[in-house]
């Protein structure tokens, strides 16, 4: 099992995804499960979301839990001066497992070492997302019946996107080739190049988005240019629509390819895509009810195996 928490991707060792994928799957098989009788759930969401809060609530019910928590931070006490300290003491008395997102980095590591509840980190600022990650590499597995010696090309926000940062070290088990597609003001971070160059991961950058690199892609994973993230507008304005995927652009690349998206879209993606077969960011959604089932039994310490009916 996991640390009880589950707060970075790196938190994981590669037994443990392979575990958390593989209960993923058996959640799959069957998603309705008493599995949360009798605990709490408390999600702390001090930044705006749709799917992984619906997702992580609705896995919560599915597995016969319940949920307490807040979706808007202005109707709780952190509005009146409360520490994010206090606020995480004061849940930890009525929950037993806290799922947090906030828009500091550092958050839920913080939040970790004030309290005994499994503490699952649901998003801190542009630093990590691993119930996100976790959920992509299982959609990964899912459509290449692998996940060693892939190809995967990441497109757009590469500076803030919490969720490429993640998914850089959760592949890093499994031989990977990167393609960084970013403009000079959203280019991957040196923090996240240096962690490909300490694992032997070789990884190309572009700044043009052409179909000869998506031709080259095993998985294309989008991303949208995060508004929220800039304290320049102009800046965000000029690069806001620099890359969009057009269906006519996924012609010649591999039957293999899956194109992926932590969602929202914004304009990234035009809509000729979904119908495409390629498109898998929609199911990909649908995948994190799965997989945060199992993150929750994972850190709150539930064997499934024994436990399949």
């Amino acid at each position: 099992m996991l640390h009880k928490n589950l707060v970075s991707i790196d938190d994981c060792s590669k037994d443990d995804i392979i575990r958390i994928l593989d209960n993923a799957a058996i959640f799959e098989e069957n998603p309705n499960r008493d599995l949360l009788k009798g605990k709490v759930v408390a999600t702390l969401f001090f930044e705006p979301s749709t799917r992984t809060r619906l997702s992580f609530e609705t896995a919560v019910n599915r597995l016969g839990g319940r949920v307490v928590g807040f979706q808007d931070p202005s109707t709780t006490s952190s509005s009146k001066g409360e520490t994010l300290k206090d606020t995480i003491l004061m849940v930890s008395n009525y929950a037993d497992v806290i799922i947090m997102r906030h828009y500091l980095e550092g958050a839920a590591r913080y939040a970790s070492e004030v309290t005994d509840v499994p503490v699952v980190n649901a998003g801190d600022g542009a630093n990590q997302h691993p119930s996100q990650t976790l959920l992509d590499l299982y959609s990964i597995r899912k459509t290449q019946n692998r996940l060693d010696g892939l190809t995967i090309t990441m497109v757009g926000d590469l500076k803030y996107g919490r969720t490429v940062h993640s998914l850089i070290v959760g592949m890093s088990h499994f031989a990977p080739t990167f393609h960084f597609v970013a403009p000079e003001e959203l280019r991957m971070p040196d923090e996240q190049k240096q962690f490909c160059d300490m694992q032997e991961i070789y990884y190309e950058e572009h700044t043009v988005f052409t179909e000869d690199v998506i031709n080259k892609s095993d998985i294309l994973y989008m991303t949208r240019v995060q508004r929220e993230r800039f304290t320049d507008l102009m800046e965000y304005e000029r690069v806001k629509n620099v890359y969009i995927l057009h269906n006519r652009m996924l012609e010649n690349s591999r039957s293999n390819l899956r194109v992926l998206h932590p969602l929202p879209r914004v304009n990234e993606i035009a809509y000729d895509v979904d119908d495409n077969p390629k498109a898998y960011y929609i199911r990909q959604a649908q995948n994190g009810l799965y997989t945060r089932e199992a993150i929750l039994c994972d850190v709150l310490g539930i064997d499934i195996r024994d436990r399949r009916l």
